[in-house]
This record gives structure tokens, C-alpha cells and sequence, in this order.
């Protein structure tokens, strides 16, 4: 079977990942490009005698000045020439604006396919266009297509196929003779084969002066071909997205829609997923964990290792699973908002705050998504142009006080002082503070550069396609669980195995753990934090900031698991049947609920209060409580620092955070 690479292009937000999912449905695949942390979406289909792969190349406006990483990514796919067809994808209501990248294209002299994407909402504005004078124009085929729901996106495939087996070259724009003449003479003394467009490339660096004629050159073509093609009726009537904007982007109607539309998001993330959050962690441990246990126990394994496969390995991969539904619903609501349109709004709406600490409004979406999970926030810095803005934006993100990090607050404000809800809400605006002190320091200092200006391209707002929607959260969930999820297991499998050896040890003191623990306890002696019960359990707590509480209650109450309870299977997991339903039912309830049931704070048990309380007084707790919120929020953060930026930079955060912690906490504890 022989294998045809197709060229995806286009200009931004012209709906190709929506046509890509359609074309290749369940094979579509999300990762990084070799290199650089550009997003790649690739996938593949089979039509005729041919696999036909698909590679959608960053959206780019042109490729005559190449700035920012995606057009980097895209130009040099583009000149590698590792492809067979470009399919050009084109906003149809748009038509004038994406032509002028067209018409770089075409100087690529590669078979091509046109494709004039939301071609309904052309229609409505009164838009036609003469779909057979476009293709005798530029001598490609042209396919129209409507991406949000799939209509004429089959099309495609017969005409990748044509464009490959006839391997037509497109229409080559006539520059002025003399600037032909000097493409011919330079062809011919460098003997290469070289393109149209990379002869022009390598011109301009030799002769500036011909950019301004290449340019000229290449919008009066464009002018020309829309004049040949292009209808427009007369509407005076205002579109949808004409009066939408009106309300959504005015300077105060404009701010408070989107704080009532976060809160619609996160309040839905949070509550609907919590139950079942609940359910999954409950399910492992209470259920598959002690069943797995008996079996093992049955089999004659021995107690360490019975120990490690039901703790250890159902611990780790229960680790993992709960961020699960948070991260599914939180990209599904996201890829909602985005492919509604909503969403680059956003960053238009808040370009004006940002830019007092030299960002532009387009940082402000992953800060708000730090405070559902900072994992996904920073997987959300993917869509940034330039590097500098993405690791600044990066650093910022750990600040923002998460739902694990409430876990904590909730206790100990709770257990040590007389107005805990002032205490919390206290520290989640310490968090934002250094959030932006950390944004500005690190603009002055490593991260120098000038201020980004925002200039972007309203997209119109559209209905998504659900099935577009549901496609691309399962592959980012997907993506999320192979990135992630082995190595946060990895992390959790290594903590277990530190409070549990030396083997057969069964005072926690003599652990591994509690040596380590020991070791830290100097460090956070002036703050504190000395006792090697507390910083043992913030050794755990750097995996997950929950188990601060889980393990401390361990350690305080100086005893070890001596083994996980029995159970009837049977009647086990008719419980957890009827507790999934449960689950089921709460989180969709929560729907109709205006207020947000996941930040209400349970009463902690009884005896664990009263153990912590002897452990430490309240000027310890705070000195907790700061240095929490400020160290580096988790392992998967880390994790995902290295991923996303670079491990030299993830390191180095590390240190910074855990040092600007240990100062603040020092100044909690001794001047409080």
C-alpha cells in the first residue's frame, strides 16, 4: 500500500483540526514536535490503494517573517519538502485575508488541494464563491467543506489522491521580468532544484529591497483573484457575533460575563468530577486494593510484597487516576469554550491587565486554569508563540492555590485559628501576589525581553461540533495519562518504598522516610517545621499534597497498616456498584446548583484533630500553611515544568520556590 503525507496549513482558527477529525477520527494523535514543545496533531486514513497521513502544521497568517516557534515549525516543514501534497485550508467569510498565504504556497510548487472551510457562514453573510474560476485560477482542486460538521470533508481524499497521481504544479505567480530573470540566474549558478518560494527567500537576504516588491506582487494577485470569484450581497443587517461582542467585550459588561462565566467552569469542573473522584479513590483502595491483597495472600506471596502491589502500585495508579475526571471535564468545558470562539476573547479582554507585568492577555488563561489543577494550566502555555512567554507564564502558574492544596488549608485553618475562611481566602491571594512578583522579577532578570503586543484575529463564534469536542478531550486525556501518569506512578512507588525499608521494619521512625525526614528537619527547624514527624510528611506531600494529612496521621498516631481489611468480593462490589451510582447522580445534581458544593468544608475526624493540634501550635501551622502554598505545588508539576519547558529550568524553580518558602515561612513563624 503506498503511503501519501499530506501538508495541513492554514491560518489560525480556520477549523483544519476540525477536518483533520473528521478525516481520520479515532487515529487522530496529539504530541510535540521534535525539539521544541509546538503542539503536533497528526493522524492517518486509508482510501483507495493508499494510507493517506495527515500532519496539521501550526496555524500560521504567513511565512514571509518568521517569529515565533509555530511559523518556525511550519516553515521549516514546509522547506524539508517531507511531504507529497499541501492541503491548504481556507475561512471561507475570510477569503481575502488567507488567499495572500495561498499565494506563498503556491510559489512551493507542490500539488495542492484547496479547501474552503465554513463555507455555511459564507453563505449567510451573503458570500459566493465561483468554486470552478478559483481552481482554473490557481490549477488546484477545490473542495467546499463545512468542518464543525463534516459536510463535503470526505471530498478531500479524492482530491489529495488526483493531486498526487497527476502531480499538477499550481499556478506560478509572474513577478516582474526582471525579478524572474534574477530567480532563473540564481537557480542556475547553485544548480540546486530549488523552489519558487525558497529562491525568494534566499533573494531577499541578498537584495532587502525585494521584499516590498514580492509583497506587493502578491496582494494585488490576491485582490485579483477575489475580484474574479468572490460575490457579496449587501446585508445591513448586524451578525451574531457583531452583538455578542458588543456585550462580551465591553470594558466592564465585558469583565464581569467572563468571571460569571470562570465560575460556571470551574464550579461545573469541580463538582461534577469530585463524586467521582471520591468513587475512584474509594474503588481502589477500599475495593481492588484489599481483594487484590487476598488473592496474593492466598497464593502464599510474601507480606512486603503484597504490601507494595496493593499499596504501592494501586496507591500510585490512584495517584493518577484522580486527576481523571478533573482534567477530562476541565479540557472538555476548554475545548467548548475554544471552539465556540469564546476563549481568545478572553486574552483580548485581559490584554490590558497583563501587560502591566509585560505579558499579553493570552498568559491570563492558564493562571486560571491553575486554579482547578496547575498540570493542565501549564500544558495550556502550549498555544504560546515565544518561548520567553511561556516559561515566564510557566513559573507563575505553581502559585495559584489548587483543590489539593485546599485539602490543607481547610484542615489546619480549621483545627488552628478562630476565622478559618479569612485564613484561606488569606492565603489564596498570597499565592496570586507572588504569582505576579514572580512574573515581573523574572521579566527584569533572566526571562528580559520587550512587551509582546497583542494582535490577534477574532474568530466568529460558532456552534462546536460535539463529536469534534468529545474527540479531542479523549486525546488530550490520552496524552495527559502516557506524558504523566507513568511517571507521577514512578514518583508514588518511590515514596512507599522510603516508608516502608528497611524490610520488616515496623516502627516508622527507623524508616527511610523518617530518616530523610530527619535530614529536612534541620533545614526547617528555624521555621518551625523541625520535628521530623512534620517534615516526613511533607516528603510525601510533595507527590500529593492530601497525603500531608494521611501520612502525618499515620506518623502521629505511631502505628503502621498491619494489613488491608477483608472483604467479600461479592458483596464489596455490589456496594461500590450502588456508591458509583451515587457518585453518578451527585455530580450530575450538582448541575443544577448555583453554589459551588466542592469548596465546603467537611469537619475533620475527631481523634486526628486532636493528635495534630498536640504536634504543633498555630505559628507552626501557619509557617505550614505558607510554606505549602508557596513550594512547588506537586511532583506531576514538576513533571510537567520539564515536559513543557526544560528540566535545567524545572530544577531551577524547584530551588526558587522551596527557598522563597522556607523565607516566608521562617517570617510567618517568628513574627506572627
Amino acid at each position: 500500500m503506498k503511503t501519501i503525507k499530506v501538508a495541513l496549513i492554514g491560518n489560525p482558527n480556520v477549523g483544519k483540526t476540525s477536518i483533520l477529525n473528521h478525516l481520520v477520527g479515532a487515529n487522530l494523535k496529539i504530541g510535540n514536535w521534535a525539539g521544541v514543545t509546538v503542539e503536533k496533531k497528526e493522524g492517518k486514513t486509508f482510501f483507495q490503494d493508499y494510507e493517506v497521513y495527515f500532519i496539521d502544521l501550526p496555524g500560521v497568517y504567513t511565512l514571509e517573517e518568521v517569529v515565533s516557534e509555530d511559523e518556525k515549525v511550519t516553515l521549516d516543514f514546509l522547506l524539508s519538502g517531507d511531504y507529497d501534497v499541501i492541503l491548504n485550508v481556507i475561512e471561507t467569510p475570510r477569503i481575502e485575508r488567507d488567499l495572500y498565504l495561498t499565494c506563498q504556497l503556491l510559489d512551493l510548487g507542490k500539488p495542492m488541494v484547496l479547501a474552503l472551510n465554513m463555507i455555511d457562514e459564507a453563505q449567510k453573510i451573503g458570500i459566493s464563491i465561483d468554486v470552478e474560476r478559483l481552481a482554473e485560477l490557481l490549477k488546484v482542486r477545490v473542495v467546499k467543506t463545512v468542518g464543525r460538521t463534516g459536510e463535503g470533508v470526505k471530498e478531500i481524499l479524492p482530491a489529495v489522491v488526483e493531486a498526487y497521481e497527476k502531480q499538477t504544479i499550481p499556478f506560478q505567480i509572474s513577478y516582474p521580468s526582471e525579478l524572474e530573470e534574477k530567480v532563473k540566474a540564481f537557480r542556475e549558478s547553485t544548480g540546486e532544484n530549488l523552489s519558487k518560494f525558497e529562491t525568494l527567500r534566499l533573494l531577499e537576504g541578498e537584495v532587502p529591497e525585494l521584499i516590498r516588491i514580492i509583497k506587493e506582487k502578491r496582494l494585488s494577485f490576491t485582490r485579483g483573484v477575489v475580484n474574479e470569484v468572490v460575490k457579496r450581497k449587501l446585508l445591513p443587517k448586524e451578525s451574531l457575533t457583531e452583538t455578542l461582542d458588543r456585550f462580551l467585550l465591553h470594558p466592564f459588561f465585558g469583565f464581569l460575563s467572563f468571571v460569571f462565566i470562570m465560575y460556571l467552569f470551574f464550579k461545573t469542573s469541580f463538582d461534577f468530577s469530585k463524586p467521582i473522584i471520591d468513587w475512584i479513590d474509594g474503588f481502589l483502595q477500599e475495593f481492588l486494593a484489599p481483594l487484590c491483597a487476598q488473592v496474593l495472600e492466598d497464593l502464599g506471596v510474601s507480606e512486603f510484597l503484597r504490601s507494595f502491589i496493593a499499596n504501592a502500585v494501586f496507591g500510585g495508579v490512584g495517584v493518577v487516576l484522580s486527576f481523571l475526571p478533573l482534567i477530562a471535564v476541565m479540557y472538555f468545558f476548554l475545548t467548548l469554550l475554544e471552539t465556540s470562539g469564546y476563549l481568545p476573547r478572553v486574552s483580548f479582554l485581559m490584554d490590558r491587565f497583563t501587560h502591566k507585568i509585560g505579558l499579553h492577555g493570552q498568559s491570563v488563561i492558564p493562571l486560571i486554569l491553575g486554579l482547578g489543577c496547575n498540570v493542565p494550566a501549564i500544558l495550556a502555555t502550549r498555544t504560546f508563540q515565544e518561548t520567553k512567554d511561556k516559561l515566564l507564564v510557566i513559573a507563575m502558574v505553581p502559585f495559584i492555590s489548587c483543590p489539593a492544596r485546599l485539602v490543607v488549608f481547610s484542615f489546619f485553618a480549621f483545627v488552628f485559628f478562630q476565622n478559618p475562611v479569612a485564613v484561606i481566602l488569606g492565603l489564596y491571594f498570597l499565592g496570586i501576589i507572588f504569582s505576579v512578583l514572580t512574573g515581573v522579577l523574572l521579566r527584569k532578570t533572566l526571562l528580559k525581553k520587550e512587551l509582546s503586543h497583542f494582535v490577534m484575529d477574532l474568530p466568529p463564534y460558532r456552534m462546536p461540533a460535539w463529536r469534534t469536542v468529545f474527540n479531542i478531550t479523549k486525546v488530550y486525556i490520552k496524552d495527559f495519562l502516557y506524558r504523566a501518569g507513568t511517571v507521577i506512578f514512578g514518583v508514588s512507588v518511590l515514596v512507599w518504598l522510603l516508608l516502608n525499608l528497611p524490610i520488616g521494619e515496623k516502627n516508622i521512625e527507623n524508616t527511610y522516610a523518617a530518616k530523610l525526614g530527619k535530614a529536612l528537619s534541620y533545614v526547617l527547624s528555624p521555621v518551625g517545621l523541625g520535628d521530623w514527624r512534620i517534615s516526613t510528611s511533607l516528603v510525601s506531600g510533595f507527590l500529593a499534597r492530601e497525603a500531608i494529612l494521611s501520612n502525618l496521621g499515620v506518623i502521629v498516631s505511631e502505628e503502621k497498616e498491619d494489613g488491608l481489611e477483608k472483604i467479600d468480593p461479592k458483596e464489596k462490589a455490589k456496594e461500590e456498584f450502588f456508591k458509583l451510582g451515587e457518585a453518578l447522580k451527585q455530580s450530575f445534581t450538582s448541575l443544577f446548583s448555583f453554589f459551588p458544593a466542592s469548596f465546603s468544608v467537611e469537619e475533620e475526624e475527631g481523634s486526628l484533630k486532636e493528635k495534630i493540634k498536640g504536634l504543633m501550635n498555630f505559628k507552626q501551622a501557619l509557617s505550614l500553611l505558607v510554606f505549602v502554598l508557596i513550594y512547588n505545588s506537586c511532583a506531576a508539576t514538576v513533571i510537567t515544568m520539564a515536559r513543557e519547558g526544560n528540566v535545567k529550568f524545572a530544577l531551577g524553580f524547584l530551588v526558587y520556590s522551596f527557598v522563597l518558602a522556607w523565607v516566608l515561612a521562617f517570617l510567618a513563624f517568628r513574627l506572627v
